[in-house]
């Protein structure tokens, strides 16, 4: 069992930095027809700024791109902005890339940032404003010229930049705002990305062509298609036919079996973390009850149960044997050793003898049942995961039910409030954007706690984490990070399970694929073999 291993990325090529600029540029020896890839990310929509979701982030930026991009080691580089500067505690200025057009045709510039910026933050509302919290802070936005771009923050924002590497830039059309309606009907998307959109099914399929006048150079692969396969074994016998040329989300009990048919498998470890999350707002809960099944208080308000059910869960069988390896314990919401973390928390082994002391102390020395719900097939060993947490509780007499239902529906009924405890996973650009999202108190107008579906309010964590993000990038905002992490991971608001590798496998019409940290799948990162 790996605990508290510091995260250290895999030294990728010199090649990925223009991969996800953009494109890696084709030679006529390299150049290929049609990439199939099978992934078990699930577009729904067409509105590159609806939702903070990684099958967006990964399958809108053939079409879109950012002002920065993060690369493997996430540190920040020139995206569609080629520099930027504080001009004081408020202000920014941002310089944009010369000779860069949307695929309409029509000429990139700073107007289309300020309406993008706009449109985030003025026009679209929750649920669909799931990047409002990173332009919440922007008091204005201005174009003093077609290639710069001045924003002037509430107050001092000093991660603004990183901000931006999450944000898909959108042209600016002739008047008012396009709404995720008209962009789900069938409206093109228009982007400056290596790749045009050709066609789309909602959570089945997505087809792209090559940007011939791409501002990065032109694309390897002349046509993408990308097939939703939600099932894993699925994927897993897609590539293992042939019918298709990469498959990402590989299970890791596949990896022996695909590498002895002839596939290539790449992997990484990633930036994000999978836990169980649980409701602490309301005084009942769907599915918690007692052992004769009425139903009770609910027992997650106790600060002693989430640190019981903490202990009682065996962390050492969700990355030894579900994940095979391929997974780190998890204690906090990155791994050990990004920017961000602390060294003083390492994940502990499961004790239940003290789990059993503190449910009796809690006033439930015999337990009680609930139903412990989750996606199957978005995450690595996610059903398994379900299960393994379940048999862990039990050994303490908390009877857990595992309910595992495909991603869309558990997202809809999670959000509607239909559980009570639940399993799931999150991903973020850095450290204090999943605290801020994920373990920050609720507010529509802060833009905080966002995937905070437990409802989770924590004064002092709020207050230290406002301090961490009033600090500039470096060791001393780092320093605060950490603090106010060890705060709020105290409070077991979660419980971090593990930090899983992403990993991919690839078919014999591929040189190489090229893996990153946050997990996306795009033909971006997707080399041709040479002849």
């Amino acid at each position: 069992m790996k605990l508290g291993s510091p995260f250290r990325p895999r030294l990728l090529s010199a090649l990925l930095f223009s991969i996800f600029l953009g494109s890696a540029p084709a030679t006529p020896a390299q150049e290929r027809g049609e990439l199939r890839i099978a992934t078990s990310y699930k577009l729904m929509t067409l509105d590159p700024q609806y939702a903070n979701l990684n099958e967006n982030t990964s399958l809108l930026s053939h079409i879109y791109e950012r002002l920065v991009y993060q690369d493997d080691n996430l540190e920040l580089k020139p995206g569609l902005a080629t520099s930027w500067r504080p001009l004081s505690d408020t202000q920014w200025e941002f310089k944009l890339r010369d000779k860069v057009r949307f695929h309409d045709g029509s000429a990139f510039d700073a107007d289309d940032v300020v309406y993008t910026i706009e449109r985030i933050r003025d026009f679209l509302k929750p649920p669909s404003g799931g990047f409002r919290s990173y332009v919440s802070g922007i008091k204005a936005v201005s174009a003093p010229d077609p290639l710069t771009v001045l924003i002037e923050t509430d107050g001092a924002v000093p991660n603004l930049p990183l901000f931006f590497s999450s944000i898909f830039v959108m042209n600016r059309p002739s008047k008012g705002f396009e709404t995720t309606e008209d962009l789900n009907a069938g409206h093109p998307p228009n982007g400056t990305g290596p790749y045009r959109f050709e066609s789309w099914s909602s959570g089945e399929s997505l087809r792209l062509a090559r940007n011939d006048d791409y501002w990065g150079g032109k694309p390897a692969w002349s046509k993408v298609s990308f097939r939703v396969i939600e099932n894993p074994a699925a994927r897993v016998a897609a590539l293992s036919t042939g019918e298709v040329d990469v498959a990402d989300a590989i299970p890791a009990r596949d990896v022996a079996s695909l590498k002895e048919r002839g596939a290539r498998v790449a992997s990484v470890g990633a930036a994000r973390v999978n836990f169980v999350q649980f409701d602490v707002a309301r005084d009942t809960l769907p599915g918690v009850t007692d052992k004769s099944g009425e139903p009770i208080a609910n027992p997650f308000k106790n600060p002693l149960v989430r640190r019981a059910l903490t202990l009682a869960t065996d962390r050492g069988i969700l990355v030894d044997k579900i994940l095979a390896g391929y997974g780190t314990a998890a204690a906090q919401v990155f791994p050990n050793g990004l920017p961000g973390t602390s060294a003083n928390l390492l994940p502990e082994a499961p004790n239940y003898d003290e789990a059993k002391m503190l449910l009796a102390k809690a006033g439930f020395p015999d337990g009680f049942n609930l139903v412990l719900a989750g996606p199957a097939g978005r995450y690595p060993g996610d059903a398994e995961s379900l299960q393994a947490v379940a048999q862990s509780w039990a050994r303490i007499g908390v009877n857990a039910q595992p309910a595992a239902a495909p991603f869309s529906v558990f997202n809809t009924k999670r959000a509607a409030g239909d559980y009570g405890v639940w399993y799931g996973g999150t991903s973020g650009e850095a450290v204090d954007i999943i605290l801020h999202t994920l373990l920050a108190s609720p507010d529509p107008e802060r833009g905080t706690g966002a995937l905070n579906f437990g409802k989770y309010r924590n004064e002092a964590f709020d207050a230290m984490l406002a301090r961490a993000e009033s600090i500039a990038v470096g060791p001393e905002r780092n320093a605060a990070l950490a603090q106010a992490t060890e705060l709020v991971m105290a409070d077991q608001p979660i419980i971090p399970l593990y930090h899983f590798h992403h990993i991919v496998g690839y078919g014999s019409r591929i040189g190489s694929y090229v893996l990153h940290p946050r997990g996306w799948t795009t033909a971006m990162q997707t080399l041709p073999a040479m002849e």
